[in-house]
Protein backbone atom coordinates (compact mmCIF):
# COMPACT_ATOMS: atom_id res chain seq x y z
CA UNK A 1 0.00 0.00 0.00
CA UNK A 2 1.12 3.52 -1.00
CA UNK A 3 1.59 5.54 2.67
CA UNK A 4 1.92 9.10 3.30
CA UNK A 5 5.79 10.05 2.15
CA UNK A 6 5.78 12.70 5.37
CA UNK A 7 6.35 9.70 7.62
CA UNK A 8 9.22 8.76 6.06
CA UNK A 9 11.88 11.12 8.32
CA UNK A 10 9.51 9.70 10.85
CA UNK A 11 11.83 6.42 13.26
CA UNK A 12 9.99 4.50 15.72
CA UNK A 13 10.44 6.08 19.52
CA UNK A 14 13.77 4.19 20.24
CA UNK A 15 12.74 4.55 24.35
CA UNK A 16 9.27 2.96 23.50
CA UNK A 17 11.03 0.51 21.48
CA UNK A 18 13.86 -0.40 24.19
CA UNK A 19 10.99 -0.79 27.03
CA UNK A 20 9.16 -2.90 24.86
CA UNK A 21 11.74 -5.35 24.27
CA UNK A 22 13.00 -4.86 27.79
CA UNK A 23 9.42 -6.01 29.23
CA UNK A 24 9.15 -9.09 25.96
CA UNK A 25 12.16 -10.67 28.04
CA UNK A 26 11.25 -10.16 31.23
CA UNK A 27 7.74 -11.30 30.06
CA UNK A 28 9.41 -14.61 28.99
CA UNK A 29 11.18 -15.05 32.56
CA UNK A 30 14.42 -13.37 32.01
CA UNK A 31 16.54 -11.54 34.93
CA UNK A 32 16.45 -7.77 33.26
CA UNK A 33 17.11 -4.59 34.46
CA UNK A 34 15.01 -2.02 32.96
CA UNK A 35 16.39 1.74 32.83
CA UNK A 36 14.37 2.83 29.68
CA UNK A 37 11.22 3.59 30.92
CA UNK A 38 10.27 7.44 31.11
CA UNK A 39 8.02 7.04 34.01
CA UNK A 40 8.13 7.13 37.70
CA UNK A 41 7.82 4.00 39.35
CA UNK A 42 5.25 4.99 41.91
CA UNK A 43 1.64 4.49 42.29
CA UNK A 44 -0.82 7.12 41.19
CA UNK A 45 -2.01 8.72 44.73
CA UNK A 46 -5.00 7.16 46.42
CA UNK A 47 -7.18 10.09 46.38
CA UNK A 48 -6.94 10.60 42.64
CA UNK A 49 -7.50 7.48 42.22
CA UNK A 50 -10.56 7.92 44.46
CA UNK A 51 -11.83 11.07 41.99
CA UNK A 52 -12.11 8.87 38.85
CA UNK A 53 -13.98 6.48 40.75
CA UNK A 54 -16.47 8.71 42.39
CA UNK A 55 -16.84 10.39 38.46
CA UNK A 56 -17.19 6.88 36.77
CA UNK A 57 -20.04 5.67 39.73
CA UNK A 58 -21.81 9.69 39.39
CA UNK A 59 -22.30 8.41 35.20
CA UNK A 60 -19.71 11.35 34.18
CA UNK A 61 -18.47 8.78 31.35
CA UNK A 62 -19.70 11.12 28.34
CA UNK A 63 -18.23 13.45 25.99
CA UNK A 64 -17.02 16.93 27.49
CA UNK A 65 -16.01 20.25 25.84
CA UNK A 66 -13.13 19.46 23.42
CA UNK A 67 -10.86 21.94 25.48
CA UNK A 68 -11.28 20.65 28.39
CA UNK A 69 -13.86 20.72 31.42
CA UNK A 70 -13.75 24.43 32.74
CA UNK A 71 -12.79 23.33 36.30
CA UNK A 72 -10.12 21.51 35.24
CA UNK A 73 -8.82 24.59 32.80
CA UNK A 74 -9.45 27.00 35.75
CA UNK A 75 -7.07 24.97 37.97
CA UNK A 76 -4.51 24.77 35.24
CA UNK A 77 -4.54 28.79 35.21
CA UNK A 78 -4.79 29.17 39.07
CA UNK A 79 -1.46 26.42 38.96
CA UNK A 80 0.14 29.21 36.76
CA UNK A 81 -1.01 32.18 38.37
CA UNK A 82 0.51 30.71 42.04
CA UNK A 83 3.94 29.24 40.53
CA UNK A 84 4.55 32.33 37.97
CA UNK A 85 2.11 35.06 39.14
CA UNK A 86 0.79 35.15 35.48
CA UNK A 87 -3.03 35.46 35.34
CA UNK A 88 -4.29 33.41 32.37
CA UNK A 89 -8.38 32.87 31.03
CA UNK A 90 -9.53 29.54 30.85
CA UNK A 91 -9.81 29.90 27.61
CA UNK A 92 -6.52 30.27 27.17
CA UNK A 93 -5.88 26.78 28.19
CA UNK A 94 -6.31 23.53 26.21
CA UNK A 95 -6.29 20.37 27.66
CA UNK A 96 -4.57 17.28 25.70
CA UNK A 97 -4.43 14.18 25.43
CA UNK A 98 -0.83 14.24 27.71
CA UNK A 99 1.73 16.33 27.18
CA UNK A 100 2.95 15.09 23.74
CA UNK A 101 -0.36 15.47 22.46
CA UNK A 102 -0.20 19.07 23.34
CA UNK A 103 3.20 19.80 21.62
CA UNK A 104 1.89 18.30 18.16
CA UNK A 105 -1.30 20.10 18.16
CA UNK A 106 1.12 22.83 18.84
CA UNK A 107 3.65 22.52 16.12
CA UNK A 108 0.75 21.34 13.50
CA UNK A 109 -1.42 24.55 14.46
CA UNK A 110 2.35 26.61 14.48
CA UNK A 111 4.13 25.72 11.51
CA UNK A 112 4.22 26.49 7.66
CA UNK A 113 6.41 24.26 5.52
CA UNK A 114 9.93 25.48 5.77
CA UNK A 115 9.52 27.26 9.13
CA UNK A 116 12.63 26.63 11.55
CA UNK A 117 12.53 25.26 15.24
CA UNK A 118 15.30 25.56 17.27
CA UNK A 119 15.56 22.29 19.37
CA UNK A 120 18.64 22.24 21.91
CA UNK A 121 20.58 18.75 22.12
CA UNK A 122 20.49 16.44 23.97
CA UNK A 123 16.62 16.69 22.96
CA UNK A 124 13.73 14.37 24.17
CA UNK A 125 13.28 12.01 21.00
CA UNK A 126 9.90 13.40 19.65
CA UNK A 127 10.65 16.75 19.02
CA UNK A 128 12.51 16.80 15.89
CA UNK A 129 10.20 14.22 14.22
CA UNK A 130 6.97 16.40 15.57
CA UNK A 131 8.62 19.31 13.33
CA UNK A 132 8.91 17.37 10.63
CA UNK A 133 5.43 16.05 10.84
CA UNK A 134 4.32 19.78 10.41
CA UNK A 135 6.44 20.60 7.14
CA UNK A 136 8.74 22.58 9.60
CA UNK A 137 12.85 22.28 9.65
CA UNK A 138 14.57 21.21 13.33
CA UNK A 139 17.68 23.71 14.14
CA UNK A 140 19.91 21.35 16.33
CA UNK A 141 22.05 23.05 18.43
CA UNK A 142 24.26 20.89 20.48
CA UNK A 143 25.45 21.92 23.72
CA UNK A 144 28.48 20.35 25.60
CA UNK A 145 29.09 18.33 29.07
CA UNK A 146 31.52 20.47 30.21
CA UNK A 147 28.77 23.30 29.86
CA UNK A 148 26.09 21.43 32.16
CA UNK A 149 24.51 20.70 28.60
CA UNK A 150 23.36 24.20 28.25
CA UNK A 151 23.63 26.58 25.55
CA UNK A 152 25.68 29.25 24.86
CA UNK A 153 24.77 32.69 23.91
CA UNK A 154 27.53 32.48 20.99
CA UNK A 155 24.72 29.02 20.10
CA UNK A 156 21.50 30.29 20.73
CA UNK A 157 22.59 33.69 18.55
CA UNK A 158 24.15 31.58 15.41
CA UNK A 159 20.60 29.37 15.36
CA UNK A 160 18.12 32.04 15.14
CA UNK A 161 17.25 32.90 11.57
CA UNK A 162 14.58 34.59 9.84
CA UNK A 163 13.01 31.58 9.09
CA UNK A 164 12.92 30.55 13.43
CA UNK A 165 9.28 30.24 14.43
CA UNK A 166 10.01 28.46 17.33
CA UNK A 167 12.06 27.72 20.35
CA UNK A 168 12.72 24.91 23.01
CA UNK A 169 13.58 24.97 26.49
CA UNK A 170 12.95 22.15 28.17
CA UNK A 171 14.11 22.20 31.69
CA UNK A 172 14.93 20.15 33.12
CA UNK A 173 15.57 18.12 30.62
CA UNK A 174 14.75 14.70 29.37
CA UNK A 175 17.46 13.26 29.24
CA UNK A 176 19.74 14.98 30.33
CA UNK A 177 18.16 16.06 33.61
CA UNK A 178 19.88 19.72 33.20
CA UNK A 179 18.41 22.68 34.59
CA UNK A 180 18.72 25.82 32.51
CA UNK A 181 20.07 28.88 34.29
CA UNK A 182 19.09 32.55 34.43
CA UNK A 183 21.97 33.59 32.32
CA UNK A 184 20.98 30.71 29.68
CA UNK A 185 17.25 31.81 29.50
CA UNK A 186 18.27 35.38 29.48
CA UNK A 187 20.26 34.53 26.77
CA UNK A 188 16.85 32.98 25.13
CA UNK A 189 14.83 35.57 25.61
CA UNK A 190 17.30 38.24 24.50
CA UNK A 191 17.24 37.04 21.21
CA UNK A 192 13.58 36.33 20.56
CA UNK A 193 12.23 39.27 22.37
CA UNK A 194 10.00 41.29 19.76
CA UNK A 195 9.84 38.50 17.00
CA UNK A 196 7.86 36.61 15.75
CA UNK A 197 9.47 33.68 17.55
CA UNK A 198 7.46 31.49 19.90
CA UNK A 199 8.70 29.75 23.04
CA UNK A 200 7.52 26.58 23.74
CA UNK A 201 8.68 26.17 27.14
CA UNK A 202 8.23 22.22 28.11
CA UNK A 203 7.51 22.23 32.39
CA UNK A 204 6.87 18.64 32.42
CA UNK A 205 9.35 17.97 35.25
CA UNK A 206 8.97 21.07 37.12
CA UNK A 207 8.39 20.04 40.54
CA UNK A 208 11.24 17.59 40.18
CA UNK A 209 13.91 20.14 40.85
CA UNK A 210 17.36 18.84 43.17
CA UNK A 211 19.00 21.87 43.40
CA UNK A 212 17.50 25.61 43.72
CA UNK A 213 13.83 26.11 42.27
CA UNK A 214 12.63 25.66 38.98
CA UNK A 215 12.68 28.56 36.69
CA UNK A 216 11.41 29.17 33.07
CA UNK A 217 11.59 32.29 30.70
CA UNK A 218 8.39 33.62 32.64
CA UNK A 219 10.09 33.58 35.78
CA UNK A 220 12.77 36.41 34.39
CA UNK A 221 10.65 38.00 32.23
CA UNK A 222 6.92 37.74 32.60
CA UNK A 223 6.16 40.65 29.40
CA UNK A 224 7.56 37.92 27.55
CA UNK A 225 3.77 36.25 28.08
CA UNK A 226 2.43 37.44 24.33
CA UNK A 227 5.70 34.95 22.74
CA UNK A 228 5.07 31.80 24.91
CA UNK A 229 3.57 28.59 25.26
CA UNK A 230 3.40 26.91 28.27
CA UNK A 231 3.08 22.54 28.53
CA UNK A 232 2.75 20.86 31.47
CA UNK A 233 1.19 17.63 32.29
CA UNK A 234 0.37 15.73 35.80
CA UNK A 235 2.09 12.49 34.11
CA UNK A 236 5.64 13.24 36.13
CA UNK A 237 4.39 15.18 39.14
CA UNK A 238 1.42 13.01 40.34
CA UNK A 239 3.13 9.58 38.58
CA UNK A 240 -0.26 9.62 36.19
CA UNK A 241 1.62 8.92 32.47
CA UNK A 242 -1.29 6.42 32.15
CA UNK A 243 -4.09 8.69 32.48
CA UNK A 244 -3.05 10.82 29.70
CA UNK A 245 -3.85 14.68 30.47
CA UNK A 246 -1.76 17.52 29.16
CA UNK A 247 -2.18 21.33 28.53
CA UNK A 248 -0.83 24.42 26.85
CA UNK A 249 -1.60 27.64 27.71
CA UNK A 250 -0.61 30.76 25.60
CA UNK A 251 -1.57 33.20 23.15
CA UNK A 252 -5.28 33.00 22.27
CA UNK A 253 -4.50 32.88 18.36
CA UNK A 254 -2.84 29.94 19.45
CA UNK A 255 -5.15 28.34 21.65
CA UNK A 256 -7.70 28.47 19.32
CA UNK A 257 -6.02 27.02 16.19
CA UNK A 258 -4.82 24.17 18.22
CA UNK A 259 -8.65 23.77 20.09
CA UNK A 260 -9.79 23.84 16.01
CA UNK A 261 -7.19 20.91 15.64
CA UNK A 262 -7.98 18.53 18.36
CA UNK A 263 -12.13 19.40 17.38
CA UNK A 264 -11.02 17.36 14.46
CA UNK A 265 -8.65 14.52 15.65
CA UNK A 266 -9.49 13.56 19.15
CA UNK A 267 -11.76 16.08 20.62
CA UNK A 268 -11.94 15.94 24.11
CA UNK A 269 -9.65 13.82 26.59
CA UNK A 270 -11.02 11.27 28.70
CA UNK A 271 -13.48 12.67 31.02
CA UNK A 272 -12.84 10.61 33.74
CA UNK A 273 -8.78 11.57 33.56
CA UNK A 274 -10.00 15.18 33.52
CA UNK A 275 -11.78 14.28 36.96
CA UNK A 276 -8.34 12.38 38.58
CA UNK A 277 -6.32 15.73 37.03
CA UNK A 278 -8.44 18.09 38.93
CA UNK A 279 -8.07 16.15 42.23
CA UNK A 280 -4.16 16.22 41.52
CA UNK A 281 -4.24 19.74 41.40
CA UNK A 282 -6.97 20.93 43.91
CA UNK A 283 -6.11 18.43 46.35
CA UNK A 284 -3.59 18.79 49.66
CA UNK A 285 -0.87 16.34 47.88
CA UNK A 286 2.01 18.25 48.31
CA UNK A 287 3.52 16.27 50.62
CA UNK A 288 2.85 12.83 48.30
CA UNK A 289 4.56 14.96 45.81
CA UNK A 290 7.64 16.08 47.85
CA UNK A 291 8.09 12.10 49.37
CA UNK A 292 8.42 11.25 45.23
CA UNK A 293 11.10 13.67 45.01
CA UNK A 294 13.10 12.60 48.00
CA UNK A 295 13.13 8.97 46.91
CA UNK A 296 14.43 10.35 43.74
CA UNK A 297 16.65 12.62 44.64
CA UNK A 298 18.16 10.00 46.88
CA UNK A 299 18.61 7.58 43.92
CA UNK A 300 20.17 10.77 42.16
CA UNK A 301 22.89 10.83 43.89
CA UNK A 302 22.94 6.97 44.96
CA UNK A 303 23.56 6.33 40.73
CA UNK A 304 25.88 8.94 39.91
CA UNK A 305 28.19 8.39 42.50
CA UNK A 306 28.06 4.56 41.71
CA UNK A 307 28.27 5.36 37.61
CA UNK A 308 31.79 7.65 38.12
CA UNK A 309 33.00 4.96 40.21
CA UNK A 310 33.15 2.73 36.55
CA UNK A 311 36.16 3.76 34.17
CA UNK A 312 35.36 4.71 31.13
CA UNK A 313 32.20 6.16 32.15
CA UNK A 314 31.76 10.19 33.03
CA UNK A 315 28.01 10.98 34.46
CA UNK A 316 27.02 14.39 34.73
CA UNK A 317 25.13 15.13 37.72
CA UNK A 318 21.54 16.24 37.22
CA UNK A 319 19.65 19.22 38.47
CA UNK A 320 16.48 17.32 37.88
CA UNK A 321 13.94 15.05 36.37
CA UNK A 322 14.51 11.13 36.58
CA UNK A 323 17.47 10.22 34.13
CA UNK A 324 21.22 10.20 34.12
CA UNK A 325 22.86 10.82 30.67
CA UNK A 326 26.56 9.23 31.60
CA UNK A 327 29.54 9.79 28.62
CA UNK A 328 30.20 6.72 27.30
CA UNK A 329 32.81 7.37 24.42
CA UNK A 330 36.15 5.79 25.99
CA UNK A 331 34.18 2.51 25.96
CA UNK A 332 33.22 2.68 22.41
CA UNK A 333 36.78 2.50 21.63
CA UNK A 334 37.13 -0.90 23.42
CA UNK A 335 36.13 -4.63 21.89
CA UNK A 336 33.79 -6.86 23.20
CA UNK A 337 34.60 -10.77 24.35
CA UNK A 338 34.69 -12.47 20.85
CA UNK A 339 34.43 -9.72 18.49
CA UNK A 340 37.61 -8.77 16.37
CA UNK A 341 36.36 -4.29 16.49
CA UNK A 342 35.74 -2.23 18.60
CA UNK A 343 32.01 -1.64 19.86
CA UNK A 344 32.04 1.96 17.91
CA UNK A 345 28.80 3.25 18.48
CA UNK A 346 26.19 3.78 21.19
CA UNK A 347 23.45 1.76 19.79
CA UNK A 348 26.27 -1.58 19.14
CA UNK A 349 27.10 -0.59 23.10
CA UNK A 350 23.54 -0.48 24.09
CA UNK A 351 22.43 -3.67 22.04
CA UNK A 352 25.55 -5.80 23.52
CA UNK A 353 24.53 -4.33 27.36
CA UNK A 354 21.16 -5.75 26.94
CA UNK A 355 21.74 -9.14 25.35
CA UNK A 356 24.53 -10.22 27.05
CA UNK A 357 23.80 -7.97 29.93
CA UNK A 358 20.36 -7.93 30.71
CA UNK A 359 20.13 -4.46 31.15
CA UNK A 360 18.17 -2.02 28.77
CA UNK A 361 19.18 1.01 27.98
CA UNK A 362 18.64 4.10 25.54
CA UNK A 363 21.25 4.78 23.39
CA UNK A 364 22.33 8.88 23.17
CA UNK A 365 22.10 8.81 19.73
CA UNK A 366 18.47 8.76 20.00
CA UNK A 367 18.93 12.05 21.87
CA UNK A 368 21.27 13.92 18.95
CA UNK A 369 24.01 13.23 21.63
CA UNK A 370 26.30 9.87 19.92
CA UNK A 371 28.71 8.51 23.01
CA UNK A 372 26.06 8.59 25.78
CA UNK A 373 23.21 6.31 27.54
CA UNK A 374 20.50 7.21 28.93
CA UNK A 375 19.11 5.93 32.60
CA UNK A 376 16.15 6.39 34.37
CA UNK A 377 16.56 6.24 37.76
CA UNK A 378 12.48 5.43 38.37
CA UNK A 379 13.18 2.32 39.71
CA UNK A 380 13.88 0.95 42.87
CA UNK A 381 17.35 1.16 44.79
CA UNK A 382 18.11 -2.51 44.27
CA UNK A 383 17.42 -2.90 40.57
CA UNK A 384 19.72 0.62 40.68
CA UNK A 385 22.76 -1.44 42.07
CA UNK A 386 21.74 -4.49 40.07
CA UNK A 387 21.51 -2.81 36.42
CA UNK A 388 24.85 -0.58 37.50
CA UNK A 389 26.25 -3.70 38.86
CA UNK A 390 26.19 -5.06 35.62
CA UNK A 391 27.26 -2.34 33.29
CA UNK A 392 30.27 -2.12 35.54
CA UNK A 393 31.01 -5.79 34.18
CA UNK A 394 30.59 -5.13 30.77
CA UNK A 395 32.67 -2.21 30.86
CA UNK A 396 35.60 -4.48 32.61
CA UNK A 397 35.12 -7.16 30.21
CA UNK A 398 35.96 -4.83 27.36
CA UNK A 399 39.65 -5.20 25.69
Amino acid sequence: MKLAKRLDAVKPSPTLAITAKAKELKAKGVDVVGFGAGEPDFDTPKAIKAAAAKAMDEGFTKYTPTNGIPELREAIAAKIAQQHGLSYKASEVLVSVGGKHALYNLFQALLNPGDEVVIFAPYWVSYADMVRLAEGVPVIVQTRHQDGFEPTAADIKKAITPRTRAVIVNSPSNPTGAVFGRATLQHIVHEVRGKEILVVTDDIYDRLIYRGKFENVLTLEPELRPQVAIVNGVSKTYSMTGWRIGWTAGPQDLISAMQKLQDNSTSNPTSIAQKAALAALTLPLEDEVERMRKIFDERRQHIVKRLNAIEGIKAFDPGGAFYVFPYIGDLLKRKAPGQSEPLGTDDRFIAHLLDVHKVAAVPGSAFGAPGYMRLSFAISMEQIDKGVDRIAEMAKSLK
